[in-house]
């Protein structure tokens, strides 16, 4: 049960992360000055970058090489390095989300950005934490390149990077999008809107019993628990 909520959650997750990720990359930038040129960029930095679907982040290693966090379907189908080294497309990385298979890979900064601005450190202000030396951040970066199971609720690009730069892991991305969503679930009218669905799929669509009470007992437990 709980590993299907957990499934829940995720899929929920990555379909609002287009208009909750653009709300955060657009505070962001009004904060930061946009950063595209490699010279700007020290050991240890963190980069960020808005893409399609989220907020990018990596470590900044030297040498115009960005280490990142990026789910790719690609590096289940093929140890071709060749291959898997391109620069990973929207639809290969949404399958990798899907299918929880990602890696740590090195990067240029231009392939890292994919025609995004980058954004240097705004997450030392955001977080009000004091770095971690620099070669250690970049230390611990490239420590951990290689394959590493995926999640966008636990193990993301942005836990990634704080890890690396401040020693702890989290992402902020996926804490203001679980606020957002128990917002609404402890919303009485949200905890009806699920019963009476749950009701007419028992009805209408043939679900069991078991599975169509889930969508009226975990809303009515987190509204109960806030």
């Amino acid at each position: 049960m709980l590993d299907s909520l957990a499934l829940l959650l995720e899929k929920t997750f990555l379909l609002a992360h287009l208009n909750f990720f653009r709300t955060t990359s657009s505070k962001q930038e009004r904060c930061a000055k946009p950063r595209e040129e490699s010279p700007y960029f020290q050991r240890g930095d963190l980069l960020e970058v808005p893409r399609t679907l989220f907020t990018h982040f990596g470590i900044y290693l030297g040498d115009n090489k960005v280490a990142h966090l990026m789910p790719d379907i690609l590096l289940v189908l093929t140890s071709n390095k060749s291959q898997t080294q391109k620069v990973v497309t929207n639809m290969r990385l949404l399958l990798g989300v899907i299918y929880k298979y990602a890696s740590i890979r090195v990067d240029t900064v231009e392939d890292f950005a994919f025609g995004s601005p980058v954004l240097l450190n705004t997450m030392d202000t955001t977080l009000r934490k004091q770095p971690l030396a620099a070669e250690e951040v970049a230390r611990r970066a490239e420590k951990l390149i290689g394959h590493i199971p995926y999640s966008l609720l636990w193990n993301n690009c942005e836990h990634f990077v704080t890890y690396c730069r401040y020693g702890t892991a989290v992402s902020l991305q996926t804490d203001k999008f679980c606020e957002s969503l128990k917002s609404v679930i402890r919303d009485q009218r949200s905890v009806l809107l699920t019963t009476v669905i749950g009701m007419l799929s028992m009805f209408f669509l043939g679900i069991a019993p078991s599975t169509a009470l889930l969508t009226f007992i975990i809303p009515f437990i987190l509204w109960m628990a806030g």
